[in-house]
């Protein structure tokens, strides 16, 4: 009968990092559709609200925690703060990031480097540490960390990306061989150049935007919705076999 299909996350519990916007919010959303009680992080307080306050008008349950995820007391807090609320934490999306300056690696500056380093690697490392524990305390979970498809190839002037998003790679696939056989599934995503707020904040002009759409072979830019959906996937116990890979959501950006 119409209607009494199980969700897919009922009685699960997910957090996602950087959920006001973007690719973190479509996942927040699409967690929720399927039946999960989400907790929406980010440093944007009233956009974060407005996640959650979406999710409860379409009959889901959220809470919103403010975590700057560079810093692992924050990250620690968002972990302890999940559980308070709902009693366990059975998912987590590790998406926040950012761009960061673009110059090649003679001109970039240090500030920019260990700033990128701090929100892009270090606070997946952060997030992932305080997950775990707790994960391994309700018996297993799953965990998507966000990294892109610059964390295969270069991209010129984008060296501190680069290589934090190579860095959320080899992470994904250490901690999947360290707690797979606990129960903990590790995976990561690379979405190519997504129609985002990371690209349209940046104050691009739309021949930028067409100039970008022309990298990937499918002739445009991905959506936030179409990565949500490999996310979600890879966080349901349909991909109960799959643990250390990385899957790109890229147009075919990654097979030329």
């Amino acid at each position: 009968m119409e209607g009494t299909t199980k969700k897919i996350f009922s009685g699960k519990v997910a957090l996602v990092t950087g959920a006001s916007s973007g690719i973190g919010k479509a996942t927040a959303l699409q967690y929720a559709r399927e039946g999960a009680q989400v907790v929406v992080s980010d440093i944007q307080e009233a956009k974060g609200l407005e996640v959650v306050e979406e999710i409860k008008q379409n009959g889901g349950d959220a809470l919103f925690v403010k975590a700057d995820v560079s810093k692992p007391e924050d990250c620690q807090n968002l972990v302890k703060k999940t559980v308070e609320q709902y009693g366990q934490l059975n998912i987590a999306f590790n998406n926040a990031g950012i761009g960061g300056e673009a110059n090649p690696v003679g001109d970039l500056s240090i500030k920019n480097w260990n700033k990128v380093i701090a929100i892009n690697l270090s606070s997946v490392f952060y997030c992932m540490k305080y997950q775990i524990q707790q994960m391994l305390q309700n018996g297993g979970g799953a965990i998507v960390n966000n990294s892109s498809i610059l964390g295969q190839v270069g991209f010129a002037n984008s060296a501190a990306y680069v290589a934090a998003k190579h860095g959320v790679v080899g992470l994904t696939k250490n901690g999947a061989l360290e707690y797979s056989a606990k129960g903990i599934r590790i995976n990561a995503v690379g979405p190519a150049f997504i129609k985002t707020p990371l690209l349209t904040e940046a104050g691009m002009q739309e021949d930028t935007f067409q100039m970008l759409a022309r990298l990937h072979p499918i002739g445009r830019l991905g959506q936030s919705e179409e990565v949500a959906e490999l996310v979600t996937w890879l966080s349901s116990d349909k991909a109960s076999f799959v643990t250390g890979a990385y899957y790109a959501a890229d147009g075919g950006y990654l097979a030329q």
